[in-house]
């Protein structure tokens, strides 16, 4: 009974009156939403992450002015956090509150790093921070840190152009 209540807490979180937080229990719900090729011409731009990895947190306001930057030019970003499922109410949520975060945010709580990390690009190492540049068929995946908005900007460029 414990495991449905917190499942059902988890599905969506919400932030405030604004921004919810949505819960994907599994990779296979995440994916079916962000990774799978859309036949339209925004370009999506999803970020790993988490609280306590210090590069993602340095990064985040860039992702933060790309994403209002680019609010009407047909781009996305989609912030994963990979924190963990039980500190989303002390951790992750005072988090985003804090730091005013606009841009859409969702928590990957699927546990199961080792089964789908190579889905999400066979060359990814497992470190965070990560960022894929989709559209439609086309992605780009970087696994770096970003130290400037106009460097965020160079990649994502490369592929909307």
């Amino acid at each position: 009974m414990r495991t449905i209540i917190l499942f059902l807490t988890l599905s969506f979180i919400t932030l405030n009156s604004n921004a919810q937080v949505k819960v994907y229990e599994t990779f296979n719900e995440f994916e079916q939403e962000f990774l799978l090729p859309k036949n339209n011409d925004t370009t999506y731009i999803v970020n790993f992450w988490a609280t306590w990895c210090i590069p993602c947190v340095k990064e985040l306001p860039y992702f933060e002015e790309l994403n209002t930057k680019y609010a009407d030019k047909n781009v996305k970003v989609c912030l994963v956090s990979l924190d963990f499922p039980e500190s989303v109410q002390s951790r992750l949520i005072p988090f985003i509150t804090k730091k005013n975060i606009k841009s859409k945010i969702v928590l990957l709580a699927d546990s199961k790093t080792n089964k789908w990390i190579d889905k999400v690009d066979p060359a990814w190492s497992g470190a965070i921070p990560i960022t894929l540049f989709l559209k439609g068929k086309e992605k780009h995946f970087y696994e770096k840190n970003y130290h400037t908005t106009k460097e965020l900007e160079t990649d994502l460029l490369k592929l909307k152009n």
